[in-house]
C-alpha cells in the first residue's frame, strides 16, 4: 500500500515541477540549433533573421498560460533582442483555445 502512495507523490511532483514548454528553440551564432514543439514558419524566420543581425546565443522557450502565451528567455539573450522577438512573435498562432466553445 505504501508504494501506492510514493508512485502517487512522485507521480503528482513531476506534473506540477516538470518543465514542459510548448515550444523551445536552442539559438548558437544565431542560428538555431534545435527545435523542439510546432514553431510558425514566419516566427522561425524572424528569429533567424535577428540572428544574423545581431549574433546570440540562448534559449527561448513559450508556454501556454491562461492569458495566452509567455515568452521566456535565458540570461544570455540580450535584451535588445528579446524586445526584437517578442515583437515579432505571433501570438495568434499560439492561442489557447482548448477552453473556450464557440457557438
Amino acid at each position: 500500500m505504501l508504494y501506492v502512495i510514493v508512485i502517487a507523490a512522485v507521480v503528482i511532483f513531476w506534473l506540477i515541477f516538470a518543465d514542459r514548454p510548448t515550444l523551445k528553440i536552442d539559438v548558437k551564432q544565431g542560428e538555431i540549433a534545435a527545435l523542439k514543439g510546432h514553431c510558425p514558419t514566419s516566427f522561425k524566420r524572424n528569429v533567424v533573421e535577428i540572428g544574423h543581425q545581431t549574433p546570440f546565443d540562448g534559449t527561448i522557450k513559450v508556454y501556454h498560460r491562461k492569458r495566452g502565451a509567455q515568452l521566456v528567455f535565458s540570461k544570455p539573450v540580450p535584451k535588445s533582442v528579446q524586445q526584437r522577438i517578442r515583437n515579432v512573435f505571433p501570438h495568434q498562432g499560439f492561442r489557447n483555445d482548448k477552453g473556450k466553445k464557440r457557438s
